[in-house]
């Protein structure tokens, strides 16, 4: 389950992918969580929400609110002022129970989307903002937060990419994330040894991440490493 506002990234052709439900989710296919990231299935999204999906123009601030998709009664506000090399990305919630406080964070970077889900199935949404570096690498990253039995919000970690080695060898940047069903999809294609930075050519690597409850808080653990 999830509700988005992110740059072109994927969906309509695809069958169930970022389809809202209350029940219990299958793990996509390596073929449709793939296809998530396409511009073309991106762009295809149906409702207002989609228009945050746009590539946002060079300097201009981003913002999204969310829509109460499931009935939690909670909603997210992203903001950013997107006005240099380094930013900070401000997530207002509402409706959480006990505490409605915004949280400010800098990122390396503009935020270039956010989306809404329920990795996890548990009834309490959790927000997901993407940023994306400057210059030629373009490396992304990830801001996230979980609604504790829709009381407060806690950060999600997600362990740096280095740190698995089959997923990270090839790694330079150029990588973008997005919710598929009941996964996070981390996307970016591979260099070989001696590839410049404009042309790499060893494919596309993507890392699917599974919503998973850490010893000190809830972590993004990466379940698959995809080729193609």
């Amino acid at each position: 389950m999830r509700h988005s506002s992110a740059r072109p990234v994927l969906t309509a052709l695809i069958t169930g992918l970022f389809v809202v439900s209350c029940g219990a989710q299958e793990e996509p296919s390596p073929e449709s969580a793939a296809a998530a990231l396409t511009p073309e299935v991106k762009a295809a999204q149906v409702g207002g929400q989609e228009a945050a999906q746009a590539p946002q123009e060079a300097g201009a601030p981003f913002e999204f609110t969310s829509t109460d998709y499931w009935d939690s009664g909670i909603t997210f506000h992203v903001t950013s002022p997107n006005s240099g090399s380094i930013n900070e990305v401000t997530i207002t919630p509402s409706g959480l129970e006990i505490d409605n406080s915004p949280v400010t964070v800098e990122v390396d970077g503009t935020v270039t989307g956010a989306e809404v889900a329920d990795l996890n199935n548990d009834g309490s949404p959790e927000i997901y903002v993407y940023a994306t570096s400057a210059g030629s690498g373009s490396y992304g990253s990830l801001v996230a937060y979980a609604t504790n039995n829709r009381k407060s919000m806690t950060p999600i970690y997600l362990p740096p990419l280095t740190d698995n080695p089959e997923a990270s060898e090839g790694y330079m940047g150029h990588d973008e994330f997005a919710v598929v069903e009941s996964i996070l999809a981390q996307r970016f294609p591979v260099y070989a040894e001696g590839d410049t930075n404009a042309n790499p050519t060893g494919g596309t690597r993507q890392v699917q991440y599974k919503l998973e409850a850490g010893e000190a808080g809830w972590v993004l653990r990466a379940d698959k490493v995809v080729e193609y």
